[in-house]
């Protein structure tokens, strides 16, 4: 953690593209899902959730092969941090973390969970007709693919609900915390003290794209090869 505002701050890197990319093509990919299922084009709505699914699982790898501030070890704290730091919260000055706070850690992962029981779930679901269903459908009964579709909508509801919660929380920290969140996911960097970052490390686009083709190319074979 370090104090905001500080004499000298320096924008410094703390985002790296793979991440900063993903978290919007998430977003963008979330609305389009939302509407391809509103207005009944099933078959886009298909394409975005497989496009979605194959993101998820580039982000668990990235979880562990990927820069610092994009692995899962440097923001998954346990209870005690994330109490300790709620209770921080109203403490001035303001102190700021280089990456996800270890409440911010937590809403990921929830928000990761939910993605993967959203897509996971519609491989799965069958319409009540029987006709519009998920390419892996055939290999569950009607009535348990009519749960998983039950399951399919509630997750929608329970994204909706921790959305909106992460945005309250992009704002309390902008109003109340003098803390821009946006920005530096935007553009990879953040106002800092010098040397704040000098423990983070990179990792180069190589590896991200090769991650990146591995899980499409696992969600190809999952859908095509199985459905």
């Amino acid at each position: 953690m370090t104090p905001d505002k500080r004499d000298g701050a320096l924008a410094q890197r703390v985002w790296d593209l793979p991440t900063r990319l993903l978290h919007v093509a998430l977003i963008l990919l979330f609305l389009f899902s939302w509407w391809s299922a509103e207005y009944d084009h099933l078959r886009w709505h298909r394409v975005s959730g497989y496009t979605v699914l194959a993101l998820l699982l580039f982000r668990l790898y990235w979880g562990f092969a990927g820069s610092t501030t994009a692995r899962f070890a440097s923001f998954v704290r346990g209870p005690s941090a994330f109490v300790a730091y709620a209770k921080r919260l109203r403490q001035q000055p303001a102190t700021h973390s280089i990456g996800h706070n270890p409440m911010g850690g937590w809403s990921v992962l929830a928000l990761l969970a939910l993605l993967l029981l959203q897509t996971g779930t519609g491989l799965f679901s069958v319409d009540t007709d029987g006709v519009e269903s998920g390419p892996l459908s055939h290999f569950v009964r009607f009535a348990t693919g009519r749960t998983f579709a039950d399951v399919h909508s509630l997750s929608f509801d329970l994204l909706l609900a921790l959305l909106g919660l992460h945005l309250a929380t992009v704002l309390f920290y902008r109003v109340v915390r003098r803390e821009d969140l946006i920005t530096p996911m935007l553009g990879g960097r953040k106002l800092l003290p010098p040397g704040a970052t000098d423990g983070l490390r990179f990792v180069g686009l190589g590896p991200a794209i090769g991650g990146l083709l591995a899980a499409a190319a696992l969600v190809v074979a999952l859908v095509f090869g199985l459905g």
